[in-house]
């Protein structure tokens, strides 16, 4: 029982403290593969000596002295650089002083977001730097959502880590001037950690578990430090919208519902409140962009738990807005799947049909979709061509086990 319970404390301290760990760690050594390998080494030390020696009061300053012992360790530890030493030898008196006593070491989160933004790294690199470092995503879960190779997103990270620490990039937050330079990369980070840890709606997977929560912590503090970007305002509004609605995605059984289908009375009221008032903030600044637009989208969502049905019209025409301001696949596919409501799935499918097939390939909600409205079309042997593809691409059980219920459902003759 000790043993486990010592194995659950460090798995907690990953899921809490991991980004505000690595954070603290590469502000002061300026080298982020140095902090990674470091703090990994901590981790792996702690599941040997917590179980036997018991969970410290401290557990976050305690990996903190660990993470210093290892990066000092120079013949286990060839890869880190000596400049990095002195560094960490301040971070080891600062960590026993936490030990010692009640405070608690500064979070630096976003300095390192604003770090992994700086314009001397690729723009192609700056988001996953950001799930990577901070988070803790290895290069095949960013790539996946990203809809890159694994190992071109690898060699992507390992060139901006060196950038990092070769051109000695500032470690700060940037000027006012400079904010809006690197705010995209930051907004569109913090909503990819959100659909991560949205996609692991059971939180079965270790390595995304509770970044939805930890994505709406990082968009608040945000908020705290650029209060008039109104698409600051707009992200997180979308993503207390889409979180309202965490209860209602699963029934009793733990099988997948449907937007469509979900039970009003399990959506947050509080959060789908709170969402309304930073949305119409975010509005009365008259600068429109893509996460107010998203946002408003599932504010139309929202309106069926007053309303009690679902204007896809209104959807379908905010769509039309977000793919002029930022025309991905997910915008891309949205649109046709509204379209498909509110005019048909012949309109729907052939917006969707549209779609560059090389980008959607890959894209699991593009083949959901397509299966969808070719079953509604009757063209029934595409649409089991299409279900097969969705399924194939489909990381949540639960979701396959929908899907694949939803092609056993089309004629035999099909199959």
């Amino acid at each position: 029982m000790e043993r486990l319970d010592a194995r659950r404390a460090v798995e907690a301290a990953a899921r809490d403290s991991y980004g505000r760990l690595i954070a603290f760690l590469a502000a002061r050594s300026r080298d982020v593969c140095a902090a990674e390998d470091a703090l990994a080494d901590a981790f792996a030390s702690a599941l040997e000596t917590w179980p036997r020696n018991g969970v410290p009061d401290k557990p976050e300053a305690w990996l903190l002295t660990a993470a210093r012992h290892r990066m000092t360790d120079a013949r286990r530890h060839a890869r880190v650089r000596s400049q990095a030493v002195p560094a960490l030898l301040m971070i080891a008196d600062e960590a026993s002083t936490m030990t010692d006593s009640d405070v608690s070491f500064p979070d630096e989160r976003l300095k390192l977001l604003f770090v992994c933004a700086h314009p001397a790294i690729e723009a192609t690199a700056q988001t996953p730097l950001m799930l990577q470092t901070l988070l803790g995503l290895d290069a095949a879960r960013i790539g996946s959502a990203l809809l890159v190779q694994p190992a071109a997103m690898g060699q992507r990270l390992a060139r901006a880590k060196r950038k990092i620490r070769d051109a000695g990039i500032a470690f700060e937050i940037p000027t006012a001037r400079e904010l809006p330079v690197r705010l995209e990369a930051v907004l569109e980070a913090i909503y990819a950690a959100y659909g991560s840890g949205w996609d692991d709606v059971a939180g079965a997977d270790p390595r995304r578990k509770g970044l939805a929560v930890e994505a709406i912590d990082l968009g608040r503090l945000l908020m705290r430090l650029m209060p008039e970007q109104p698409e600051v305002k707009g992200l997180l509004a979308l993503m207390l919208y889409c979180e309202s609605r965490h209860e209602a995605r699963r029934d009793a059984a733990g099988a997948y519902v449907p937007l469509s289908e979900q039970d009003t009375a399990y959506w947050s009221r509080p959060m789908i409140d709170e969402a309304e008032l930073l949305l119409k903030a975010a509005a009365s600044k008259g600068r429109i962009g893509r996460f107010q637009l998203e946002a408003a989208i599932q504010s139309v969502h929202a309106q069926r738990i007053e309303t009690g049905f679902t204007d896809w019209g209104e959807i379908a025409l905010l769509y039309e807005g977000l793919v002029v301001h930022a025309p991905t696949i997910g915008a891309l596919v949205g649109r046709a799947a509204a379209v498909a409501e509110a005019r048909g799935p012949a309109v729907g499918w052939t917006l969707l049909e549209a779609i560059c097939a090389e980008t959607a390939n890959s894209y699991q909600s593009y083949w959901a979709l397509a299966a969808h409205l070719l079953s509604h079309l009757q063209r029934n042997d595409e649409a089991s061509t299409a279900y097969g593809r969705a399924i194939g691409l489909c990381e949540d059980p639960a979701m396959r086990e929908f899907l694949t219920r939803k092609l056993d459902a089309l004629p035999e003759q099909s199959k």
